[in-house]
């Protein structure tokens, strides 16, 4: 099952600098505690003379993440995860991990500074990755002729269908991902064109 809800596009990254420290924001989407931590050693690799690496991430919807975490890797306690946690969950966005990548500058920024400079960051990075709304999805299975195979191909691409898997033998048996708003299209589609076919449940 694909998700509704708006994730970030990719990874990308952001640089700022606040009274001599810079703090280098990454954002990526993930969709379990293990890339998390993926992400997190691969922070740690291209940066290991950084002072902190804070990070926070939410999994699932927007609203009611099923897991959601922060961190703030030795800077004042609420100072650096809470932040970036917040700015996400404001973002309305869901599978996110944002890493805020801090070299000290030798100016200490206090508290106040602090919250601001990694809450800026996050939002920086936020506002500038894409989202990308992923459509529920249900399984279909069908049975057709070779002379179906094409009409089928088409209805796929017209209707941001994804053909999954096809297997030739005496017919055609193919796996589709049908978006969820248009699987009444494709029973429509099937019975038109004397298509065998089921949703997996």
């Amino acid at each position: 099952m694909k998700k509704d809800y708006p994730v970030p596009a990719g990874y990308l990254e952001r640089e700022t600098e606040v009274k001599k420290s810079r703090f280098i924001a990454r954002v990526a989407p993930v969709g379990s505690r293990d890339e998390v931590k993926e992400w997190l050693e691969q922070a740690h690799r291209d940066h290991p003379d950084a002072r902190h690496i804070c990070w926070a991430y939410q999994i699932g919807r927007p609203g009611s993440a099923a897991e959601a975490a922060m961190n703030d890797d030795g800077e004042p306690s609420g100072t650096a995860g809470k932040p970036i946690l917040n700015v996400i969950q404001h973002k309305d966005m869901g599978d996110v991990l944002v890493m805020v990548i801090r070299y000290f500058g030798g100016i200490k920024l206090g508290a106040g500074g602090l919250v601001r400079a990694y809450a800026g960051v996050a939002e920086s990075v936020l506002s500038a990755v894409g989202r990308v709304v992923q459509q529920p999805m249900v399984d279909a299975r069908v049975t057709l002729s070779f002379a179906d195979e094409q009409p089928l191909r088409h209805w796929c691409e017209v209707h941001g269908a994804v053909l999954d898997s096809i297997d030739y033998g005496s017919v055609v048996h193919a796996r589709l991902s049908v978006p969820e708003s248009q699987a009444g299209e494709f029973g429509a589609f099937c019975d038109a064109q004397k298509l065998d076919y089921r949703f997996a449940t």
